[in-house]
């Protein structure tokens, strides 16, 4: 298989950054990451370029942690309690899921992508739990909330007395 060496123009998931420099397919490159400009052949006349790329990227990564430094310190003042529908002895119907945290969050005003909230499991049980909310990869944030009845739990052994 024929590869070439390309220079990423912009970042490109699960290859690299910009500036660096990767080696792939010939035909993904000619079919893809040249028209799309995402990338340009490696020669001698790129040297000023690939040093101004690394420079952008060193930039916007700083940025990017920055960003996720304060939205951690926000999430870590944050507080959010689900309602839910429950049946006899407290069983919960449904579950809680992080499509549904990621829209309490957003209610707060903060806006966080779905993929980057990780539960364990979907939330089945009344009670306080944890997920781990990833923001960059140098900044999680263990984000607590908590699951409440939105009606009376009732014991179905004091309704038999």
């Amino acid at each position: 298989m024929a590869t070439s060496k390309v220079l990423l123009v912009k970042p490109v998931e699960n290859l690299g950054g910009e500036g660096e420099q990767v080696a792939v397919k010939a035909g993904y490159a000619r079919n893809f990451l040249f028209p799309q400009k995402l990338a340009m052949p490696v020669n001698k006349a790129n040297k000023k370029q690939i040093e101004a790329l690394i420079k952008a990227r060193e930039l916007r990564e700083a940025k990017e942690l920055e960003n996720a430094q304060a939205l951690s310190k926000a999430l870590e003042g944050m507080s959010i309690a689900f309602a839910v529908k429950t049946g006899e002895g407290g069983k919960m119907f449904g579950s809680i899921t992080a499509a549904d945290i990621v829209a309490k969050i957003a209610e707060g005003g903060i806006e966080i992508p779905k993929k980057s909230v990780h539960l364990a499991a979907p939330v089945k049980e009344l009670g306080k739990h944890t997920a781990q909310i990833k923001l960059h990869k140098d900044v999680k944030v263990e984000f607590a909330f908590e699951v409440v009845s939105e009606n009376p739990i009732e014991d179905s052994a004091k309704e038999e007395k």
